[in-house]
C-alpha cells in the first residue's frame, strides 16, 4: 500500500468519524425536538378540546360532530369521536402536508416519542386525542437526508482535495525511490534534482551527499584493490627474486665448498710436499713452497668464512636450531669480546624452508648490525613457538638507533629483511630500548606440528 493511499484512508476515516459524530448529535437534537413538539401539541390540543367538548356535549353528539368537522385536522394529533356504544363517528382527515410520504420505520423508531393518548368522555360519547408525530418525523427525515447528502458531498470533496494535495506532496518521494533503485542497480552516478518541500529537499540533499560519499568510497576501494594487487605482485616478485638469489648463493657456496675447497686443499698438500722434498736441496724453494701452503690455508679459511654468509649449508642439513648455534659459534670465534646467549624452544612447530631461511637471515642481519653499528657486546637471541607462530627476538646492549637511521642506505639489509618477512605473512619489528640497546623481533606463522607433518 502506497503512502499516498495510507494518508488518504486515514483522512477518510477521520472525516467519516467526524461526520458520524455530527449526524449523531443532530439525530439526538431532532429526537428531543420531535418529542417536545409532539407531546406539547397533544397536551395543548387535549386541553382546548376538553373545554369545547363539554360545551358542545350539552347540545348532543351531533353538535360535537359538527364542531369537529368544522375544525378539521389539528397538527400532530389524530381526533376520533365515538358514540356511547363505541361506534366511530368521526376521524381526523389525513394530513395534507407532505401527503403520501412517511419516514422509514427504523428512523421513526429512533426519534419518535412514546405515543400519547388523551381521552375526553361526555354523556353520550367519547373523544380520543392521539399524538401523531408522522409529519415531524418526515421533516426530520428530509433534514437528515439533506444533511447526509451534504456530508457525503463534503466527504468526497475533502478527500478528493486531500488525495490531490498528498499526491503533490509525495511526488518527490517517487523520484527518491527511483534514484535509490538506480543505485541498487549499480548506477552510482544517480543525482536528484532540487525537490519541492522542506523535508523532500532535505532528503534529496542527503541522498546526493550519500552518493558522493559512496563514489568516493568506491574509488578509494578500487585504489586499495589496485594497490593490494600491485603489492601482491611486488611481493610475489620479491619472493621470486629471493628464491633465485638464494639458489644462486647456494650454488656458489656449493661450488666454493666442493670445487674450490678441494682445489685449495690440493694446492696446500702439493706445496707442503714440495717443501719437504726441497728442504735438503734448495732452502729458498722450500720457503716459497711453505709460503704457498700458508696462503692456501688462509684462502681456505676465508672461503669457509664466506660460505655461511652466502648460504647456511648447515641449515639445509641440520635445521634452524643447529644453524643458529653454528652462527653464534662462528661469530664468537671472530669476536672474542662478544657474548651471545641462545634460547630455542620450538616445541612441535614446523617451519618451511623459506620461513627457516628468513629467521636465520634475521638473526644474521641483527647480530651484524648490533655489533657493527650499535657496538654491542652482550646479545640475547631467543627462538620460540607461541600461539600458532614462531617468534625470533634479538636483544642487545648497544647504543641503539634513531628511527630516521633505518632509512639510510647502510640499513638496506633491514628493509629488505622486513619486506621478505611480510611476503611470508609475518611481522617485522625493530625498536630502541631503555636505557640502551635495541630489540629486533620477527614473527612468522608456523606450518603445523611434527606429528602432522
Amino acid at each position: 500500500m502506497s503512502l499516498r493511499l495510507k494518508i488518504n484512508l486515514i483522512v477518510v476515516a477521520l472525516t467519516v468519524i467526524f461526520t458520524a459524530a455530527i449526524l449523531a448529535i443532530e439525530m439526538r437534537s431532532m429526537r428531543e425536538s420531535v418529542h417536545e413538539e409532539t407531546v406539547a401539541a397533544n397536551r395543548v390540543a387535549a386541553l382546548l378540546l376538553q373545554g369545547q367538548a363539554l360545551r358542545y356535549a350539552a347540545q348532543g353528539t351531533p353538535a360535537m360532530l359538527a364542531f369537529l368537522q368544522s375544525i378539521g385536522r389539528i397538527r400532530s394529533n389524530d381526533l376520533t369521536l365515538f358514540d356511547a356504544q363505541g361506534n366511530e363517528l368521526y376521524r381526523s382527515p389525513s394530513p395534507t402536508y407532505k401527503a403520501g410520504r412517511d419516514a422509514p420505520e427504523w428512523f421513526s423508531d429512533l426519534i419518535s416519542p412514546t405515543p400519547s393518548v388523551q381521552s375526553i368522555a361526555f354523556p353520550d360519547g367519547k373523544l380520543v386525542v392521539r399524538a401523531n408525530a408522522s409529519r415531524a418525523e418526515i421533516d426530520a427525515w428530509d433534514y437528515m437526508l439533506n444533511l447526509g447528502l451534504g456530508a457525503l458531498a463534503f466527504l468526497v470533496a475533502v478527500n478528493a482535495m486531500v488525495f490531490w494535495l498528498v499526491g503533490r506532496a509525495v511526488r518527490p518521494f517517487g523520484q527518491i525511490v527511483q534514484a535509490l533503485d538506480q543505485v541498487q542497480g549499480g548506477r552510482f552516478d544517480a543525482v536528484l534534482p532540487p525537490l519541492a518541500g522542506k523535508e523532500a529537499a532535505a532528503i534529496g540533499a542527503a541522498f546526493n551527499r550519500m552518493v558522493r560519499e559512496l563514489q568516493g568510497n568506491i574509488e578509494t576501494e578500487r585504489r586499495a584493490v589496485r594497490a593490494e594487487s600491485q603489492l601482491s605482485d611486488s611481493r610475489e616478485l620479491t619472493r621470486w627474486i629471493d628464491k633465485h638469489i638464494e639458489a644462486e648463493r647456494r650454488l656458489i657456496a656449493r661450488e666454493l665448498h666442493d670445487e674450490l675447497g678441494q682445489s685449495v686443499t690440493a694446492m696446500r698438500s702439493m706445496a707442503l710436499s714440495i717443501a719437504t722434498r726441497m728442504r735438503p736441496l734448495d732452502p729458498q724453494a722450500e720457503q716459497a713452497a711453505r709460503l704457498i701452503a700458508d696462503e692456501s690455508s688462509r684462502l681456505y679459511d676465508a672461503m669457509h668464512g664466506i660460505i655461511p654468509r652466502l648460504t647456511p649449508l648447515v641449515l639445509d642439513n641440520f635445521g634452524l636450531a643447529e644453524a643458529l648455534n653454528d652462527l653464534i659459534e662462528r661469530t664468537q670465534r671472530t669476536h672474542a669480546d662478544v657474548q651471545i646467549a641462545l634460547e630455542v624452544d620450538l616445541a612441535d612447530a614446523v617451519l618451511g624452508a623459506d620461513a627457516s631461511l628468513a629467521l636465520y637471515r634475521a638473526a644474521q642481519e641483527g647480530i651484524t648490525n648490533a655489533m657493527r653499528h650499535g657496538k654491542a657486546t652482550r646479545l640475547r637471541l631467543t627462538l620460540e613457538s607461541r600461539a600458532g607462530e614462531v617468534r625470533l627476538a634479538l636483544l642487545d646492549d648497544g647504543t641503539g638507533f634513531a628511527p630516521e637511521d633505518l632509512h639510510r642506505g647502510e640499513h638496506y639489509g633491514l628493509r629488505w629483511l622486513a619486506e621478505r618477512v611480510q611476503a611470508l605473512g609475518g611481522a617485522f619489528e625493530i625498536e630502541s630500548v631503555q636505557p640502551h640497546g635495541a630489540r629486533l623481533q620477527v614473527r612468522l606463522p608456523a606450518s603445523g606440528s611434527k606429528e602432522s607433518a
